[in-house]
């Protein structure tokens, strides 16, 4: 793996356990305030966290993406309100998007992956990972509350799928771009 694999080695040198852990901290933080910008337009919000956690995952790799995004929910089931308009707790987290919550670790964690083996430098395999990346949280996201719920799976596709694709195929061009723009900044520069 070179130098520049991720954003973070690229802008940092060696990740040493105490910029490791400053990332991971920065991280949530940027996740947190990113899941305050919502709109609820049905049982799920319509926030800036997806762009966050992609950002995330492409910009620190797998284990650290993934590292930030248990931190988060650890953080929000001990009741700091990092979630969408200011959700907190683990009842919260067992709610109607506790598994869009889960998929958030894999999302974090394929973008992650994917820069971990230099496909972030470029746009077009960047955007291609984080559009797929996006679709997995639907996994989790639609199954939990068909389960939980008994919601019904042309409701799910109404409510809490179809509405969000168009902005979560812009928020995965967003990030692509910009890691794979910062990435080729930093190669430039050297």
């Amino acid at each position: 793996m070179s130098r520049d694999t991720t954003l973070a080695q690229a802008a940092l040198g060696d990740l040493s356990l105490l910029k490791q852990t400053a990332l991971v901290l920065a991280g949530s933080l940027l996740i947190a305030v990113a899941a305050q910008f919502s709109v609820f337009i049905g049982p799920v919000p319509l926030s800036l966290q997806t762009l966050a956690i992609l950002t995330v995952g492409f910009a620190l790799g797998a284990r650290l993406g993934a590292a930030t995004l248990i931190v988060y929910l650890g953080q929000g089931a001990m009741g700091l309100p990092v979630f969408s308009a200011g959700g907190a707790g683990v009842a919260y987290m067992m709610g109607p998007t506790g598994g869009f919550l889960l998929g958030f670790v894999a999302m974090a964690w394929l973008a992650g992956w994917a820069a971990d083996r230099g496909l972030a430098r470029r746009a077009l395999p960047a955007i291609l990972v984080a559009l797929v990346a996006s679709a997995i949280i639907y996994i989790p996201g639609l199954i939990w509350p068909a389960v939980t719920l008994g919601t019904e799976w042309s409701a799910l596709w109404a409510g809490w799928m179809a509405p969000f694709l168009a902005g979560d195929a812009i928020k995965s061009v967003i990030a692509a771009l910009a890691v794979s723009g910062g990435l080729a900044a930093f190669r430039r520069r050297a």
